[in-house]
């Protein structure tokens, strides 16, 4: 089967990160023939200029619609998409050159009907992002509970880099209205299905993620609060390393509740980890004070998914009503 990759990328209010985004589209290296379809999903600030300033240059189709969230943005791009693969992208990436390559390459060597690839940082990004960006990918936190990533059929991409076939999306439908949380929910789905799905460690993006502390608490939050609603919906793909950060917090709690009996070995021992994450940031970043950023960005991180989940979960077990009537924050009403 020959391949005809169409590029879904929703956007919503960041007409910047479109111009740097399809820039990286310009500087790709590849033969393979794509199209862009990009869609607007009810902004205030859109990026339809942007978009036409790179016509001449790149394949773009630019769609306008109601504000219904990504994941209902996306199945619109893709309906209306031309070719037979679809990769997905969120708007604050950036293509390496060999992008479009490496997933061609892959696809063809051991086919799959959907992919995912990691993030990266990179090097014009701030110490911030790339401190946020080692919390988020390093196994020392939550980087690898998304599934055994040498393993074909058992990685659940996320939408960030995600490919997706055209038959794999008409038998699901596509993403459901849950946000975040619909790329793990479409994973589970298609291997109910059937379908296998697998990590192309080489097809990395560059992922800038959330510019502040207070930004990346809210994601990592919400990450936590839909973990226990697909662990409702999907019981078979229950982990007990999503409790990880719910367990580290509570221990660094009894830990400064021990001191006060002149018990200190709990707390030494989270100074150890400390110590450890940061040789590892600074063996992957060379930067000290990307490191030292690092540490906070793990302790935000385990805070807000950590309190996400412990609060989703005791509010489901106590509640009779569906996850969306609960929180109907985390999902989008569909018009």
């Amino acid at each position: 089967m020959k391949l005809q990759f169409s590029f879904i990328i929703p956007v919503y209010n960041r007409p910047d990160e479109i111009q740097e985004l399809l820039q990286s589209f310009i500087e790709l290296e590849t033969k393979e023939d794509y199209e862009i379809v990009i869609v607007e999903d009810g902004s205030t600030i859109p990026s339809k200029e942007v978009a036409e300033r790179f016509n001449s240059k790149l394949n773009i189709s630019y769609f306008f619609k109601e504000n219904s969230g990504p994941g209902d943005s996306r199945n619109f791009g893709m309906e209306h998409a031309k070719g037979n693969y679809f990769i997905i992208l969120d708007s604050d990436c950036i293509l390496p050159k060999n992008y479009l390559t490496v997933v061609s390459q892959s696809l063809q060597l051991e086919y799959v009907d959907c992919f995912g690839g990691p993030d990266a940082a990179h090097e014009s990004f701030s110490n911030l992002q790339k401190a946020i960006n080692f919390s988020m990918t390093s196994f020392m936190t939550t980087g690898g509970i998304r599934g055994n990533k040498k393993s074909v059929g058992m990685f659940q991409p996320r939408s960030f880099n995600m490919g997706l076939s055209k038959k794999a999306f008409e038998d699901s439908k596509g993403f459901g209205t849950i946000h975040p949380g619909e790329d793990p929910d479409l994973s589970i789905r298609l291997w109910n299905l059937g379908y296998k799905t697998k990590l192309i460690s080489e097809a990395y993006v560059f992922h800038k993620r959330r510019i502040s502390w207070r930004k990346f608490y809210k994601q990592v939050y919400k990450f936590g609060m839909v973990r226990p609603i697909l662990n409702n919906w999907h019981p078979s793909t229950k982990k007990i390393t999503y409790w990880f950060p719910t367990v580290f917090c509570l221990g660094f709690i009894g830990a400064i509740f021990l001191l006060f009996f002149n018990i200190i070995w709990g707390l030494v021992a989270y100074i150890l980890y400390f110590i450890l994450a940061f040789v590892i940031a600074l063996a992957s970043t060379k930067s000290v004070l990307v490191a030292m950023l690092s540490i906070p960005a793990i302790v935000v991180q385990f805070i807000g998914y950590g309190y996400g989940f412990l609060k989703s979960t005791l509010a489901l077990q106590l509640s009779n009503n569906d996850p969306e009537t609960v929180f109907p924050e985390l999902f989008f009403k569909l018009k």
